[in-house]
């Protein structure tokens, strides 16, 4: 037997028992060892407020559309912050090209969802192998990394920008990583002190409140110019719309929280029309226009993997909660109610 967390109704969550199934050509089994929960995404589903319950995203006109194959509850396989061992491999009817993606004993990190195990096709897993030494719980963190590091590359940061990165929680806090190993000058804020003092502690020049002086503060930080770039990564459209305020004439801003229901709060008729600035989306489905002969998903994937691996990024240290499987309700009970005293809670299996 094997289990898998069910997310069955707004904050309700089960954890469901189901035969393991057999192996077929090409597959292979994942023991999973740890499994991050998504304090963004994850938290729309537990919460209700997912656009997906609702609509259908359409890839072919790339918009949403009510309709009735929305996905609703029950929400079973829900995480994408998985890392586990191959414990088993059905060998293909042919010969892989480029030989075989894994081998058993292998620690890999991929999408399979809060359950025991995963079985995945094994191509799937090509290039997914953490290296030797690596501690496996910074794999838990390569698809929330490379969502930051989007962001970060559709901010174009180099020595020498400012950018003022809103939110930092474990995404802002990634982001706010890499925008200081990009050479960028940061100014990150949050309204939770421990996250400020960790966006300190991982480079950030400056780490402040949110506050209705906020933009004048950045302003004063700048010698009045205000931060070329805003990265806003809460999903609060409050913040989005402190974002507009923060940069200077023509500065950018990149939306890369998951923005839920309509835009309150955000009032585009004063700094946002009057310095002209650029609003730009990141979302982990692509990588910046400009990169796209260059950058790939899985490049970004396997820069968190180099940069974890070498200890430029602490991931694991982001971790402030374990829980057992069994224990999956309180874990999310603990993002939606108390996040300040949370910032990466993991599904640890024995």
């Amino acid at each position: 037997m094997s289990r898998f967390l069910r997310i069955a109704a707004p904050r309700s969550v089960a954890i469901i028992d189901q035969p393991s199934p057999s192996l077929e050509p090409g597959q292979v089994r994942v023991k999973t060892i740890y499994s991050g929960i998504s304090a963004g995404t994850e938290l729309t589903a537990y919460r209700g407020t997912n656009p997906y319950l609702t609509s259908v995203w359409d890839p072919t006109s790339r918009l949403f559309q009510p309709g009735k194959e929305a996905l609703g509850y029950p929400l079973d396989g829900w995480g994408y912050s998985e890392v586990g061992e191959v414990v088993e491999i059905a060998e293909p009817t042919g010969s892989p090209e480029g030989g075989p993606p894994v081998e058993l004993g292998d620690i890999v990190w991929g999408i399979w969802g809060h359950r025991d195990e995963g079985v995945l096709a094994a191509e799937s897993l090509r290039g997914h192998v953490l290296p030797s030494g690596m501690d496996p719980l910074g794999g838990a963190f390569v698809r929330v990394g490379a969502i930051a590091l989007n962001a970060v590359l559709a901010a174009d940061l180099g020595p020498g920008s400012t950018v003022a990165i809103f939110g930092q929680g474990v995404i802002g806090l990634l982001a706010t990583r890499f925008a200081v190993l990009n050479g960028a000058t940061v100014i990150a804020v949050d309204g939770i002190e421990a996250r400020r003092g960790k966006a300190t502690e991982w480079g950030a020049a400056h780490a402040l409140s949110p506050s209705p002086q906020l933009a004048s503060d950045i302003r004063r930080i700048t010698l009045g110019a205000g931060v070329d770039v805003a990265i806003e990564l809460s999903g609060n459209y409050r913040a989005l719309h402190e974002a507009t305020r923060a940069v200077g004439a023509d500065g950018t801003v990149i939306a890369a929280g998951f923005y839920q229901g309509e835009a309150a709060g955000v009032r585009f008729g004063e700094e946002f029309h009057h310095n002209r600035v650029q609003l730009l989306a990141s979302q982990i489905g692509s990588v910046p226009n400009r990169l796209r002969s260059r950058w790939t998903v899985p490049r970004l994937q396997h820069t968190v993997v180099d940069h974890v691996a070498a200890g430029l990024v602490d991931a694991p240290s982001l971790v402030t909660h374990t829980f057992p499987l069994a224990d999956s309700a309180k874990a999310y009970e603990l993002l939606d109610t108390d996040p300040s005293s949370a910032l990466q809670v993991v599904l640890e299996f024995s």
